[in-house]
């Protein structure tokens, strides 16, 4: 989820790189750019998660990463994400809700839950779209994002990251798609991201979408589009988007950008809502 603009922003997860895969890539040799041409996408979803269901979120559609920075991954933040628990995470009325509660556990002071589709739901290619509402309060820090599945070209930030949806609680209504590359990323100040201030980000619904295709990946709210990102053709450096990738919904506290103006306790337990994630396939013009 997660990084952002400066170098100390690290993404929820940039994390990601939760201490990945240390093998050798097998790296290719850089191709020339893609045709630049405009994809279509089909109408109908390919895959989708609808929560039109009570309890637990969809076994077969999801996974949990569990545990928390004393694990040696995540950005500082302050939470342990727990597994299968309904006070983090559960279905009801047709809305995921990922619940973010102040409590000890494992040593840290608040629970959260991180659900993954890797292994269950992967993807090359495609829109992928999401309707959500995000918490208010300082300190909390919500995402809806990509990884790669199998990290083909090595850890964080080389096998890239897709932000679809990130959100800082100190920073009302702003919200964030980007992606990650070991050529773009905040550690190294050339961080690619379209930020947009929005109205009721906290208290309304709204549609977050990223188009990924062989030669760009944009990035839209509420069909209005704020981000775009060009595939040069210069390697997996600047484009490593040719390998399959899946969600992650979480709800981090603090850290390295979210905690960036302290937590404020008041705000707990925070709630993000998900009324809906959505595929739609590419379709091959």
């Amino acid at each position: 989820m997660n990084n952002r603009m400066t170098s100390f922003l690290l993404i929820p997860l940039l994390l990601v790189a939760c201490g990945k895969e240390s093998r050798k890539p097998n790296i290719p040799e850089p191709q020339r750019p893609p045709q630049q041409k405009e994809y279509t996408f089909a109408t109908t979803p390919s895959w989708a998660d609808e929560f039109e269901y009570e309890g637990l979120p969809d076994e077969d559609k999801w996974s949990y990463d569990v545990g928390s920075q004393n694990n040696g991954w995540g950005n500082n933040e302050l939470q342990f994400y727990t597994e299968k628990r309904s006070e983090n995470a559960y279905v009801a009325n047709g809305i995921l809700t990922i619940n973010a509660i102040k409590e000890e556990h494992e040593g840290l002071a608040y629970t959260s839950a991180r659900l993954v589709s890797r292994g269950k739901a992967d993807f090359l290619y495609g829109r992928f779209e999401v309707r959500a509402k995000v918490p208010q309060g300082v300190g909390t820090w919500p995402a809806v994002w990509m990884l790669p599945t199998d990290w083909k070209y090595g850890g964080w930030p080389a096998s890239g990251e897709i932000d679809i949806l990130e959100h800082v609680g100190y920073d009302q209504d702003v919200v964030h798609i980007s992606v990650h590359t070991e050529a773009y990323n905040h550690s190294i100040g050339t961080q690619k991201t379209g930020t947009k201030k929005i109205q009721n980000a906290t208290t309304d619904f709204h549609r977050y979408r990223v188009d990924w295709t062989p030669a760009y990946i944009r990035g839209y709210v509420d069909d209005v589009q704020i981000f775009s990102f060009q595939n040069e053709g210069k390697g997996y450096k600047v484009w490593p988007f040719d390998q399959q990738f899946h969600w992650l919904i979480n709800l981090a506290v603090g850290g390295n950008w979210g905690g960036q103006q302290g937590v404020d306790e008041a705000a707990f337990p925070a709630r993000m809502e998900v009324d809906y994630v959505r595929v739609y396939a590419l379709i091959e013009n």
